[in-house]
């Protein structure tokens, strides 16, 4: 908060003073009391970031901040307030419905009348079904309320265009290890002691924040809490004290699609380093192995395919492995057929012939075959001609005939077109060979 404008005492024992006593977190003590004291978001807060730009306009529009958790989404939204001195407003879609909004809305209305406007700060926005999101519209649009929503979540996906079309989004980073050592160094300052780490200690515990400014300073009060006099840890040690906190992963959320899209494209470019780095990233968050294993198949079926047949044999393999072995030895299975087939020749050919004969089908109707190739079990339909010319491939040269199998208003066509790769550069010499043959039988 800003030492010129003393926020609102949020409760009695704060008003007396009796709050100070009370114990508070490492990241609640050392929360930024300035926008320039905020780390690690330079792109919005620099000298030419989105905000500083805003402020220096005296003007702010309602904005969406969207990161991760522990980049201080919050802390801006606040400090933001002070700067262009609106009041603080804040509330959780996770707790609040349509009575606590109607509430906020009529109290920024009484507000506004005596000249003092509403910055509405509302955590994890996208909590909020369509009807709630478009209740703040009246709101945005008459200026009762400047909202600032905040979400983990992709707006494009969880909010209403609506909204999204009165607000700015602004994408907040996850903290790099040089924003997160600057943390440290002020908390080091404020405390008046130095972490007791190790060089190679302190770098782990920075990765082990994973981002987050809020987990980087939890993290550290634990490592004081634990430390005896004159004691200073090394890697393994800290390991055993924090019992390693656990990486940040949410499979619903823009994580767990980021990770699956990262290592699906990491096979797909026959790149089978990247491609175990992403399957041990959501190995280790705690991802359902069998819920790879499918993703694993999928990928031998739409990238490999007959460019090596084999692919979806060893996948399917893998996943009856890692059934039958269960954690942690069969996620090795996983892992073998990840490198096969990142290491296998790629072809999408069957993915592509299928999608062009689904389109095809769909396009052309109840077409019938061509009569030469249908069954014809009664008499009536042999009269009619079912069935009639049709040769059987077996007793002809070669065991091809050459004949047309496709519906007579449809003509021939081309769905499966294999490159020269792999196996399917044996399957592309069989079908210029039966094209060959198809031709010289005027078929």
């Amino acid at each position: 908060m800003s030492p010129k404008q003393p926020r609102e005492a949020a409760n009695l024992f704060a008003a007396a003073g009796m709050e100070q006593d009370a114990p508070r977190p490492l990241p609640d003590r050392l929360r930024p009391q300035a926008l320039s004291d905020v780390v690690g978001q330079d792109h919005i807060l620099g000298p030419d970031g989105a905000l500083t730009r805003m402020l220096e306009t005296r003007t702010l529009g309602s904005l969406v901040f969207w990161g991760p958790p522990g980049t201080g989404k919050t802390t801006v939204a606040r400090l933001l307030a002070d700067a262009t001195e609106l009041h603080f407003e804040q509330i959780s879609a996770v707790f609040s419905g349509v009575a606590d909004l109607k509430k906020v809305f009529d109290a920024a209305r009484a507000r506004r009348e005596m000249g003092k406007g509403t910055l509405l700060f509302v955590d994890e926005v996208h909590r909020f079904n369509r009807a709630q999101q478009d209740s703040f519209l009246p709101v945005m649009e008459d200026g009762t309320v400047v909202l600032v929503g905040a979400t983990t979540e992709n707006p494009s996906f969880e909010l209403n265009a609506a909204l999204l079309s009165r607000a700015r989004v602004l994408v907040f980073h996850s903290l790099d290890p040089l924003a997160v050592e600057k943390l440290y160094a002020h908390a080091e300052k404020v405390e008046g002691k130095k972490l007791p780490l190790d060089a190679e200690a302190r770098a782990v515990l920075v990765r082990m924040a994973d981002g987050d400014g809020r987990a980087a300073l939890t993290l550290a009060e634990e490592v004081w809490r634990a430390a005896r006099k004159d004691e200073v840890f090394n890697a393994e040690q800290l390991q055993d004290i924090l019992q390693r906190r656990a990486p940040i992963y949410d499979k619903s959320a823009d994580g767990h699609y980021n990770l699956i899209s990262a290592l699906h494209k990491s096979v797909r470019g026959s790149d089978p380093d990247a491609a175990l780095y992403y399957l041990a990233r959501m190995m280790d968050a705690g991802e359902d192995p069998l819920f790879l294993a499918r993703r694993v198949v999928r990928m031998a079926v739409e990238d490999i395919g007959l460019a090596d047949p084999q692919a979806l044999v060893i996948c399917n393999a893998a996943k009856d492995a890692y059934d039958f072995l269960g954690h942690p030895e069969g996620e090795l299975a996983i892992a073998q057929a990840v490198i096969y087939l990142a290491t296998a020749p790629k072809s999408n050919a069957a993915y592509k012939a299928f999608g062009a004969a689904m389109r095809a089908a769909k396009e052309g109707g109840s077409l019938l075959p061509p009569k030469h190739i249908l069954n014809s079990p009664t008499k009536l339909m042999k009269q009619e001609g079912y069935g009639g010319g049709y040769e059987y491939d077996h007793d002809t040269p070669d065991a091809f005939s050459g004949q047309d199998y496709f519906p007579e208003a449809l003509g021939r066509q081309t769905f499966y077109d294999p490159p020269d790769r792999g196996f399917e550069r044996e399957i592309r010499k069989r079908l210029d060979y039966w094209a060959k043959l198809r031709r010289e039988r005027g078929s």
